[in-house]
């Protein structure tokens, strides 16, 4: 008897320890492999480790490790364009110092970690601000430089045009000065080029002066957008600022939009009045009108009136460049199990825009099953700066966030609406902005983006190992 129980006590240890190393492996597995994701959810991976920058970071030991690397701001690029699988992920938001700030020459030297918040922060009390950044200002410097924003400002459309210059590590761990003079060629490439060319260390931005705007409003339709555009929006001066919203309600599908112009104030003494830096305080109230949107056509409908009454409230009201540039977005943040929220991005030629309209209008009501919730649309003004520029002409920039299901048949059935939506976007001249998850086939890539193998094969002369690496460039690199 004793002998049996020995030889179970042996037994029960030595199945123990399987499990025990089992599970020790596991978890050093999920330690320095973890699991990370992008905003969209839609691609998680496991990379090799999660290295945070931080000012006493050592980025050439990081290099040096032959390891693949990807960059990683707040991610909020959704498809990839931040890590690889089995790759060192270098996270660049505690990188994030100001380091200069040149008020005589109106410019600002930043790390890239640094968000749009930070450096408002810094220059609204002496009087500046942002020439281009995106309607919200949570997103770091050198995620922006990479994707090539743009923003409601339609006087200063492209972020490329207000970067003085900025400090690179290459491929080959070499910390080069970057602008349109020095090291000319990788300029166009790295801004707008998703963090494939290597690190962007800090960057000079040129900044403008605070100004004190009047909101104009208006509710119109989209048959008489464009002419409107033209006439009182891009021919006055005077207005600054556009941004636009297309109704996604049932009862107005595609037809009503309201208009939000910030016209230059006549009195820009009243600036101090109005220049306190807004905080989101109130968002209980549109994250529950977005979130009945989610659920229902009564919701989109709800949702739309909600909007257009406060537009029309705030008509006449005063703000600052500052504080446009400080949207609200904390009420659109969604966590859910099953389903997430993505954004797609066209851009059409002006005069297109109607017939455009009326296109998707087709594919979406056909579509009982594709829940889009909102379509904001800009304006930028062609600009080729860029190797991989999005505006090939004067184009209206229509925003689509989509909530979609998690799973491989709800992905798949949002591509298709999505792919439908490009072939009419490419029929009309127009391109589609990258920073998104790839829904796109590689020939409507090709199509939208014609300098793409140019951008590829400079790719490979900067990085001929390919050191720098994402899902995207895997995904569309020849």
């Amino acid at each position: 008897m004793k002998k049996k129980f020995a030889w179970d006590l042996l037994l029960l240890l030595a199945i123990y320890c399987a499990v025990f190393g089992s599970s020790l492996h596991l978890y050093q597995t999920n330690v320095s492999h973890p699991e990370v994701e992008d905003k969209g959810r839609l691609l998680p991976v496991k990379v090799k480790s999660i290295e945070h920058a931080t000012e006493k970071r050592d980025f050439r030991q990081l290099i040096e490790k032959n390891d693949k690397i990807s960059i990683a701001g707040m991610q909020h690029s959704q498809g990839g364009h931040t890590y690889y699988p089995n790759a060192i992920m270098i996270d660049m938001k505690n990188y994030n110092k100001i380091l200069d700030l040149d008020l005589e020459e109106k410019t600002i030297t930043v790390q890239s970690g640094a968000t749009w918040d930070d450096i408002q922060r810094h220059i609204n009390p002496h009087g500046l601000a942002v020439k281009v950044m995106q309607s919200q200002n949570i997103f770091t410097v050198g995620g922006s430089l990479s994707v090539n924003v743009h923003g409601r400002d339609i006087r200063n459309d492209a972020l490329i045009d207000t970067v003085k210059s900025f400090r690179l590590m290459n491929a080959n761990g070499q910390i080069i000065n970057v602008s349109r003079t020095e090291n000319s060629e990788l300029f166009p490439l790295v801004i707008g080029g998703y963090g494939l060319f290597g690190i962007i260390l800090d960057v000079t931005l040129q900044l403008t002066d605070d100004e004190l705007y009047k909101i104009r409003t208006k509710t119109i339709n989209y048959k008489d957008y464009a002419s409107y555009f033209e006439k009182e929006v891009k021919n006055d001066n005077q207005v600054r600022m556009h941004m636009s919203r297309i109704s996604v309600a049932p009862d107005s599908l595609l037809k009503e939009m309201y208009i939000t112009d910030y016209i230059i104030a006549s009195d820009q003494k009243k600036l101090k009045d109005f220049n306190k830096l807004k905080e989101e305080n109130i968002i209980a109230l549109p994250k529950f009108f977005l979130g009945l949107s989610r659920h229902s056509d009564w919701g989109k409908n709800v949702f739309w009136n909600t909007q257009k009454s406060f537009a029309k409230n705030i008509d006449g009201d005063f703000e600052t460049r500052n504080n446009v540039m400080r949207s609200d977005s904390l009420f659109m943040e969604y966590d859910h199990a099953e389903k997430t929220e993505v954004l797609q991005e066209y851009f059409v030629p002006v005069n297109e825009f109607a017939d455009y309209i009326d296109g998707l209008r087709t594919i979406l009501e056909k579509e009982d099953d594709f829940n889009l919730l909102n379509i904001t649309v800009r304006y930028v003004e062609k600009n080729d700066h860029s190797v991989m520029s999005f505006s090939k002409d004067n184009m209206f920039a229509l925003v689509l966030l989509i909530n979609q299901g998690t799973s491989a048949e709800d992905i798949k059935k949002t591509k298709q609406v999505i792919n439908d939506m490009l072939n009419l976007t490419l029929e009309h001249n127009g391109s589609y902005y990258l920073p998104y998850y790839s829904y796109p086939t590689k020939q409507q890539f090709k199509q939208a983006y014609p300098r793409s193998d140019e951008f590829f094969q400079l790719k490979r002369k900067y990085d001929p190992e390919e050191r720098f690496q994402s899902l995207f460039y895997e995904e569309y690199k020849k």
